[in-house]
């Protein structure tokens, strides 16, 4: 399973993580991904827009 968002394409970044001596350490930084039916569809629909979708439907 891919970790990005079905509507927006959205995926993980690339982050570094500093020690106390300045080493750096490459980590990810991913999405909030939930799953979600969507036109009957079960889709990975990150958090953002989710609440767009909220927005708009208002």
């Amino acid at each position: 399973m891919a970790k990005k968002c079905d509507v927006c394409g959205r995926g993980s970044t690339k982050d570094a993580s500093r020690s106390h001596s300045n080493i750096k350490t490459i980590k990810r930084q991913y999405i909030n991904l939930q799953v979600k039916k969507i036109g009957g569809k079960k889709l990975n629909v990150c958090a953002k827009c989710i609440k767009t979708m909220a927005k708009k439907k208002k």
